[in-house]
């Protein structure tokens, strides 16, 4: 791995707006530029020992920041992936937005390309991935055109589905919202948070035993890109900086972030206690007074 020259830490005075109820992170923390020059950044995801992969998009490609502050590319091309999920066994799944594909990538970087239509119709381009405990994969299909595609309109409505772990069942699982993108579950298994965004609402699902989900709620009235949840249960959405929600779907805290447009967040770190954030063209980092969710 090589190490970029310009990984130092820069503090940024942007800090928490809210902070007091949520304690979420403490007086004076910072959030800081890990690494730059990026053209966007997307899907930052944690192995199990805390390292992050995140997507440089428009630049096909996969980069790595280690447990030791390292930066490097671990795979490029990387099928214009967008985002990214670990499972259990440490392979990653990505959204592979450029043949609109969702892939299962092994430790040894073998990609198997495990869906790319839905009853032989093209999926839109999956965006955004959350894997159950028992294995189930949820991801959002909305349609954002591509300059490099090579294909005609899209067609059928934006959804979110579910694949069986072996990619041989996929199901259409909710299809009445206006543009889901953000998604993620709860480490038991038991509720999924999807948020439409062309909405600006994010809603709360029962899981069912049989993978379906019940119950829609809304949650708040927020859209988001990107989503991570906390060992508290607090909920965190992207957009506008990084807006956390408590279970209960009250806004505790706003962690500001320079850069226009926050992408995606995830929890990482040795102790997974540090947020990391994609945010346009920059990769960032604040310590946190939570883990991430399942962690101890």
């Amino acid at each position: 791995m090589n190490t970029l020259p310009w990984l130092l830490l820069v503090s940024f005075s942007a800090t928490t707006a809210i902070c007091a109820e949520g304690k979420i992170i403490s007086a004076g923390e910072k959030v800081r530029l890990l690494a730059g020059d990026f053209a966007f950044t997307e899907g930052p995801a944690s192995d199990s020992r805390g390292n992050v992969y995140f997507t440089d998009q428009p630049n096909d490609r996969i980069l790595k920041w280690s447990v030791e502050g390292q930066l490097s590319t671990w795979m490029q091309p990387a099928g214009r992936a967008n985002g990214l999920t670990f499972d259990k066994d440490g392979n990653l799944w990505a959204c592979a937005d450029e043949k609109n594909e969702l892939w299962k990538i092994s430790t040894d970087k073998k990609v198997t390309v495990v869906l790319k239509d839905y009853e032989a119709k093209l999926l839109n381009g999956p965006n955004d991935i959350w894997i159950h405990p028992n294995g189930t994969v949820f991801f959002t299909d909305p349609h954002y055109k591509r300059p490099y595609w090579k294909r005609g309109p899209k067609e059928m409505e934006e959804c979110v589905y579910r694949v069986t772990a072996n990619g041989k069942q996929l199901t259409r699982i909710i299809a009445d919202l206006k543009q889901p993108n953000g998604i993620i579950g709860t480490p038991d298994g038991k509720l999924l948070y999807v948020a439409d965004i062309g909405a600006s609402k994010t809603y709360r699902y029962e899981i069912q035993p049989d993978g379906a989900v019940a119950g829609k709620h809304l949650f708040c009235e927020l859209g988001s890109d990107g989503m991570t949840i906390d060992n508290q249960g607090n909920v965190y959405l992207t957009g506008k900086g990084v807006s956390v929600f408590s279970p209960e779907g009250k806004r505790i805290e706003q962690i500001n972030v320079p850069e226009g447009w926050t992408a995606n967040v995830c929890f990482g770190g040795k102790d997974q206690s540090t947020l990391f954030i994609t945010a346009s063209k920059g990769f960032y980092g604040i310590q946190t007074l939570v883990r991430g969710a399942g962690s101890q």
